[in-house]
């Protein structure tokens, strides 16, 4: 395959522009006693301690960037980062826990956390660092629920197709930390999360589970979500019971706007997946090819996001002139209905069924990938793809819609890159941030 440097160095753009030290250190200053964020200021005299705490893939980076700002400033922290996403930090401690099904690790370390937002009072700035993730990493099973209540259930979420909004619906209802019940713990101490965003939209209530958000879903939008999804009969009992019990009032409710506790909580984005197409868009420009952002909103079923961008890359060669060059990017997070007993991970089977899409295809390039290294419970980023790849798989014997209909993207990949010579398995290891996934097609118009 051709082109696949410019491929990745427009990716390494993006990333570079969501870099979650930087983001941090771009949407916060200090000037002498002064803390700045997000445009408010706080006034630091007026606190006896500051309180760092945090969840998610990205969180280690946030959290270098406020020891570098506030340093000796911070009397305790500590963050839940995915196992391998740990970074060098002196003050804030880590705890790493398994993602996305989570770990004994996350609830230890969220009751921690817990305990320091109990401790905190009206002389205390409590500053959250949030980024993707954190829904399985800051875990705290609601009253009567187990850790292994919650894998079942995220295990089943995540095989349904629910996508991320009906997913961290039910998980906010399942839990004592989500759905803005950290920051109640924190109450009556101020508040700020910095926030980057994996959710199209960056809905607060959505993002991580909203710990510090209040919340527009409830129990009767989570016990929906069972069933649409068919999982009523497959979901521990205690599950079940539980959410009845909220549906019928017996249980309190998620932290809902007006809540008093929300009075003094600031959350503030900064950074998600708009900067970092722009910075794709930028970078294609300084190569001289042409671009454009057709979507920044890509969801549904991975496979009808692949037919989506095979036709986008249709229309738009019709389009282009004899030996132009166009790069389309895309952004958002896509779900798989699992069916098979394969593996991989949106990304990959994005990319697969966009393999078969364009079919004979020449001049279309794509990589789909996972700007946190991951897609899925592997070691792949996602793949890069053209119109090439499903004839030759062929060839070598390899049947591309055998391992589609399995959902065995990642072995379809790992054999095929063995079996042919080519890189199409793009693993790149932990990035250090998250937001969400991207997609850059590279279209040569060959006459």
């Amino acid at each position: 395959m051709t082109g696949n440097s410019e491929l990745i160095a427009i990716f390494n753009a993006a990333l570079v522009a969501v870099d979650p030290y930087h983001a941090v250190l771009n949407a916060i200053r200090l000037e002498q006693n002064d803390l700045y964020i997000g445009g408010v200021k706080y006034p630091l005299d007026a606190y006896n301690r500051i309180v760092v705490v945090g969840a998610g893939k990205a969180t280690a980076r946030m959290a270098m960037a406020i020891e570098a700002l506030l340093g000796m400033r911070i009397s305790a922290g500590l963050i839940i980062v995915k196992d391998g996403h740990s970074a060098a930090l002196n003050i804030i401690k880590q705890v790493e826990a398994a993602h996305p099904v989570p770990s004994w690790a996350g609830v230890d370390g969220t009751q921690s956390i817990l305990k320091m937002a109990q401790l905190a009072d009206e002389q205390t700035l409590f500053i959250c660092l949030l980024s993707g993730g954190a829904s399985a990493l800051l875990l705290a099973p609601a009253e009567g629920l187990t850790l292994e209540d919650t894998q079942e259930v995220t295990r089943l979420l995540l095989q349904s197709g629910a996508n991320i909004i009906e997913m961290n619906a039910v998980r906010k209802h399942l839990s004592a930390v989500k759905g803005g019940k950290l920051a109640q713990a924190a109450f009556p101490a101020q508040t700020v999360s910095l926030i980057l965003s994996d959710v199209i939209g960056d809905p607060l209530d959505v993002i991580a589970s909203g710990p510090t958000a209040p919340d527009d879903s409830t129990f009767a939008d989570a016990w929906a979500v069972l069933e649409k999804y068919s999982l009523k009969q497959k979901v521990p009992q205690r599950v079940l019971l539980h959410l009845q019990l909220g549906f019928l009032k017996k249980i309190k409710e998620t932290v809902k706007t007006g809540d008093a506790c929300m009075r003094d909580v600031h959350n503030v984005v900064v950074g998600n997946i708009k900067l970092a197409l722009d910075a794709a868009m930028e970078k294609s420009r300084q190569l001289g090819i042409g671009a454009e952002i057709i979507r920044a909103d890509l969801q549904g079923e991975a496979r009808d996001a692949a037919h989506f961008l095979a036709e986008a890359a249709r229309d738009t060669l019709k389009r282009m002139q004899p030996y132009e060059r166009r790069c389309l990017l895309s952004g958002g997070e896509t779900t798989v209905t699992v069916h098979g007993v394969g593996m991989g991970g949106r990304n990959q089977e994005l990319a697969l069924a966009f393999a078969i899409e364009i079919d004979g295809m020449q001049g279309v390039t794509l990589l789909s990938a996972g700007p946190d290294g991951t897609d899925g419970a592997n070691d792949a980023a996602g793949a890069i793809v053209d119109g090439h790849v499903a004839a030759q798989a062929r060839q070598l014997g390899i049947v591309p819609a055998l391992y589609l209909a399995n959902n065995d993207s990642y072995h379809f990949f790992q054999k095929f890159d063995a079996s042919s010579g080519e890189h199409t398995h793009f693993i790149t290891g932990s990035t250090g941030t998250n937001v969400m996934d991207m997609q850059v097609m590279m279209l040569n118009k060959t006459r």
